[in-house]
Formats: C-alpha cells, sequence, structure tokens
C-alpha cells in the first residue's frame, strides 16, 4: 500500500505546483460580431434545410396509410414493410438535423415519425412472429399460397 501512498504524494505535489489557470486553461471569448456571424449561419442552414426534410417525413409518414396495394401477404407485404423502413429511415435523417440545429419542437415531431413507422411495422410483424393474436388483415403468414 505504501507504494501508492508514494505515488499519490508525487502526483499531489504536481498538481500543487501548477498554477489553477495553467490546470483548466484559457477559453477564447467570441467577440459580438463573430457571434452574430455564427448565429446568421446557424439560422440559415436550420430553418430551411431542417423544415423541409422534416416536411419530407411527414409526408411519408402520412402518405403511407394510404398505401394503395395489398400488404397482406408475398411481394406487397414486403414492399409495404420495405416503405415503413423508408418512413423510419426518414424519421432518423429528419431527428438527427432537427438535434443537431436544436429545433425542439422538430424533433419531437421526427422522433414520433420514427415511433409512427416502428407502429406500422409492427402492425405486420408481430402476428406473424407470434407475438399478436393474428386477424384476416394481418395473418400469420409470409408467403402467398
Amino acid at each position: 500500500m505504501s507504494d501508492w501512498d508514494r505515488k499519490m504524494a508525487k502526483i499531489d505535489k504536481q498538481l500543487e505546483s501548477i498554477s489553477d489557470d495553467q490546470l483548466i486553461g484559457s477559453t477564447k471569448v467570441a467577440t459580438p460580431a463573430e457571434r452574430a456571424t455564427i448565429e446568421k449561419a446557424r439560422a440559415e442552414t436550420s430553418t430551411f434545410g431542417v423544415f423541409a426534410r422534416l416536411l419530407l417525413s411527414v409526408a411519408l409518414g402520412v402518405g403511407i396509410v394510404f398505401w394503395p396495394y395489398g400488404a397482406r401477404c408475398g411481394f406487397g407485404l414486403a414492399a409495404y414493410l420495405g416503405a415503413v423502413s423508408v418512413v423510419v429511415a426518414s424519421g432518423i435523417w429528419s431527428a438527427i438535423w432537427t438535434f443537431r440545429h436544436r429545433a425542439g419542437r422538430a424533433h419531437a415531431l421526427s422522433l414520433l415519425i420514427i415511433l409512427w413507422g416502428l407502429v406500422l411495422g409492427s402492425i405486420e410483424v408481430l402476428p406473424r412472429a407470434g407475438y399478436a393474436k393474428p386477424t384476416p388483415s394481418h395473418p400469420t403468414i409470409w408467403s402467398c399460397q
């Protein structure tokens, strides 16, 4: 145990010899002009780009409800699940952008789009996996017979 005591005493001596300014380091304070340009650039990139991505994700999330093809089994089911995965991916895509640009309400909506896609996918997958009660519109089979 004495070996640790010597090592810790040596570290304590080194820390005592260094001033607080050297230990923490100085931070550069941005001038008001620099802050204004940063805020302007952040506002320009966040406003249009973030909400364009979000609107695309919302359009996909709403549009998937009106899926025009049969999704009970076979290729129609695979296409529907692929489209649902695109909804989830677009929700993740918009969630990343809204988080980066500190758009709180838009980020919450992006998370709801992700949840919506997961719910739509689980409605189709869970009866076929045995975790939910099958219905005539959601049978237990994957392929058409």
